[in-house]
């Protein structure tokens, strides 16, 4: 299946990050001055087991202020004795879900950490109230959450696979799960090839395929070390961490995953570019949406087979031929507007008028293309001998201008000069040598007065 090749300007990506930069830390100040003062104790995490709990409402906080209650309407956020939802974390996306209590119910549209160890529900109420101290059933989102894993798993797989393929130079440079799709920056120094693409989804989808179990285990760092588990470098791990295998992958990770690799259905990588230097990054889907994109690829094909009356196995070879027989086409439209340049230029001959010794030829050439700007300006430079030239041009609403001068004029008239002079009045610019120069304009109701002019500069220039 085709795939995107997304290159980004290098330079250009370190100037905006530099700006962003500027920005979060601005906003990181902001936030502290105004981070959810929240003192009680952490919260239970049961997210791992379970995807709904009964819990007990701990704080509530609305527009960033501590509150005894919440009525429906108000935007805010929940902090839980103990939750099931997973907050936003090693680029995994918050969980969504439902707060149902006896007296309201609170729309959780992400979820986040207000401290390393407490979970902050964020949302909207929907009906009723809510009070500190109310029960409530926490309930995640499981087609959002099962979407989540789907992807998030694979994204290990991916991992060891572009190690495998690409080298153990490959480290994470950052990740973005969602329901939606994995996105993943690895260092890297060269585009990953069709080839290696293929091979890369070939592995993860092998290990789909044999459907091993996923095994968790919570353990010490130096245990976790000894193990042999991957570490991402700069990433801050605690005295616990929590070892992660699935498939032949192992990594210290505190996401949520398959029980087993065959949940995740199938993988397709959708694009790979490069950030920035030595960056790539590699968009992937699993599941439905990898199924999706695979339906929408052969409607695509299809549409394109059926436009060119063709099976979609023949579809390459008929693009191909076509190629092949637009550039025929072109090479006799060029051949047919170098005839008629030639002849136009023939007969622009006679218009050519005598200033103190020096021809000077002005004339539209329309429907001429800069290669045959060119060619016309050569033969007529070559057929008048002692010349100066210029050449207007309108498409559409562009104009083209063309200024030559012979070798033996150049030393009182200026190709550059002459040309800016005339794309000055046509609402453009250009340059070139003193014997030949090009420029444009974007007002070609104006050309025939600037055309008009050339006489009088060049009388005034010879």
């Amino acid at each position: 299946m085709p795939r995107k090749r997304i290159e980004v300007d290098a330079a250009g990506f370190h100037a905006a990050m530099e700006q962003q930069k500027a920005k979060g830390r601005a906003a990181g100040k902001f936030k502290m001055d105004k981070a959810l003062d929240y003192s009680g104790a952490a919260n239970t995490f049961v997210g791992y087991e379970h995807l709904d709990n009964d819990s007990t409402i701990v704080a509530l906080y609305a527009e960033g202020t501590p509150v005894q209650a919440l009525q429906a309407g108000q935007t805010g956020v929940v902090v839980l004795d103990s939750t099931p939802f997973y907050a936003e974390s090693g680029g995994q996306v918050g969980d969504l879900g439902v707060l149902t209590a006896a007296a309201g119910v609170f729309a959780v549209d992400d979820t986040q950490k207000i401290k390393s160890d407490v979970f902050g529900h964020h949302g909207v109420l929907q009906s009723g109230s809510l009070k500190v101290g109310d029960k409530v059933r926490a309930q995640v989102n499981a087609e959002q959450r099962a979407a989540t894993v789907r992807n998030h798993s694979a994204t290990h797989l991916m991992h060891k696979a572009l190690r495998e393929v690409l080298g153990d130079h490959v480290q994470q440079k950052g990740s973005l799960v969602n329901a939606e799709r994995t996105r993943f920056d690895f260092a890297h120094n060269a585009p990953v090839t069709d080839a290696q693409i293929r091979e890369i989804e070939n592995r993860v989808n092998a290990e789909i395929l044999a459907n091993a179990a996923a095994q968790a285990r919570v353990m010490d760092i130096e245990s976790a070390q000894k193990t042999g588990a991957m570490m991402l470098f700069g990433e801050k791990y605690g005295e616990t961490v929590r070892v992660l295998d699935i498939g032949s992958s192992r990594e210290l990770c505190g996401g949520t995953h398959v029980a087993r690799t065959g949940d995740i259905g199938f993988f397709s990588i959708l694009a790979e570019g490069g950030v920035a230097a030595g960056v790539r990054r590699v968009e992937a889907v699993t599941g439905m949406n990898a199924l999706a994109y695979v339906q929408n690829m052969e409607t695509t094909l299809g549409g394109v087979a059926g436009t060119l009356r063709v099976t979609t196995s023949e579809v390459h070879a008929r693009v191909e031929a076509m190629q092949a027989q637009v550039r025929d086409l072109e090479k006799e439209l060029a051949a047919v507007k170098g005839k008629l340049a030639s002849a136009q230029g023939d007969e622009m001959l006679s218009q050519a008028v005598d200033i103190n010794g020096v021809k000077l030829l002005v004339a539209r050439l329309d429907g001429a293309d800069t290669k045959t700007l060119r060619e016309t300006m050569d033969k007529l430079k070559d057929k008048l001998k002692t010349a100066v030239i210029v050449l207007g041009v309108v498409d559409g609403d562009k104009v083209q201008i063309a200024a030559g001068v012979t070798a033996d004029t150049t030393a009182k008239v200026k190709a550059g000069e002459l040309v800016n002079f005339i794309a000055a009045q046509v609402g453009g610019k250009g340059g070139g040598k003193a014997d030949m120069a090009m420029a444009g304009g974007t007002e070609p109701a104006k050309l025939p007065a600037a055309l008009a002019s050339v006489q009088a500069w060049v009388a005034g220039k010879l």
